[in-house]
């Protein structure tokens, strides 16, 4: 099976520093998590890909939490790890991370811009209020700052990647009507994180809202982070439903590797999707195998 996996990350733990996975333990609702403060480069993603095998034509690479004093660097080194033969050309796309309230957002972006396979920017917006400090933590898109710094993406002609929880949607929403040159993909299928009745109400009709911005897609991915048990029946109605949302030619599959290999093989990541997707049309499975990530990543 051919794929462009859309949604993965990369560590190199003795090149480079990444403060999340050298802290001691955090409970992020994954289980243990030892396994990750592993390196994983591109030949892990590769052989990981061969073992299910799956052809990965492209991958885009997402950013990893690097080295907060020096965002860039990540980029940079992508960039020379994907032109290592090795490699085999991954990643094909690069999404680098950016704080749009920072003063320096400019010379930010621009760094990213130097190196040809960045595509975008992600910076992490799901959040849920604090019972420990019994107060709302940060809302960026609540920021008047933060919010005319998210449009400078435009001029540079940076897509965004983003992270929220359902009851986010309607900032995210606004956010995107008022940059409509600055397409967006909404990350691991919106994180429908609580499965009660009422969340999951809220979950579907947040997919259906942004559903209907013309410029933003969908990532299929990242459900193990939600549900350590999942299965394909359990991911199905949640994928159709995105599906039914925003159609095969707006919405992609992709692994989030490693963080998934905490609760799934990327074989059954990518026999779920296949399952799933089996009924769809032959150009319908392209699209959600390939096409929509290779147009709206431009690879």
């Amino acid at each position: 099976m051919d794929i462009v996996d859309a949604h993965h990350h990369l560590w190199d733990l003795e090149r480079n520093f990444y403060p999340w996975l050298k802290e001691a333990a955090i409970d992020r609702g994954w289980g243990d998590v030892s396994s990750l403060k592993k390196t994983y480069v591109a030949s892990h993603l590769l052989a990981d890909g061969e073992e299910a095998g799956v052809n990965l034509v492209k991958t885009v690479h997402v950013q990893a939490s690097f080295d907060p004093s020096d965002p860039v660097g990540e980029s940079r080194w992508l960039e020379a790890l994907a032109e290592d033969p090795s490699s085999q050309g991954i990643p094909a796309a690069i999404v680098g991370w950016a704080d749009f309230g920072r003063d320096d957002l400019v010379q930010l972006l621009e760094g990213h811009k130097q190196y040809s396979r960045t595509r975008g920017v992600r910076q992490v917006l799901n959040r849920h209020p604090n019972p420990v400090l019994n107060r709302a933590p940060r809302d960026f898109l609540a920021e008047d700052a933060w919010r005319k710094g998210f449009s400078q993406l435009a001029r540079y002609g940076l897509r965004f990647d983003a992270q929220i929880y359902h009851h986010q949607a309607d900032s995210l929403y606004e956010l995107a009507v008022a940059n409509p040159d600055v397409p967006m993909v909404l990350d691991h299928a919106g994180m429908p994180a609580e499965r009660d009745p009422a969340n999951l109400e809220g979950w579907r009709q947040a997919i259906t809202k942004l559903a209907t911005v013309p410029h933003m897609m969908i990532k299929l991915s990242g459900f193990g982070m939600v549900d350590n048990h999942w299965t394909a029946e359990s991911i199905r109605p949640l994928v159709l439903h995105c599906i039914d949302c925003f159609g095969p030619n707006r919405a992609m599959f992709a692994s989030n590797f490693p963080v998934d290999r905490l609760m799934a093989s990327y074989a059954k990541v990518w026999a779920a999707f296949a399952e799933i997707a089996a009924p769809f049309s032959e150009s319908e499975r392209h699209d959600l195998f390939r096409g929509s990530a290779e147009r709206f990543y431009d690879i």
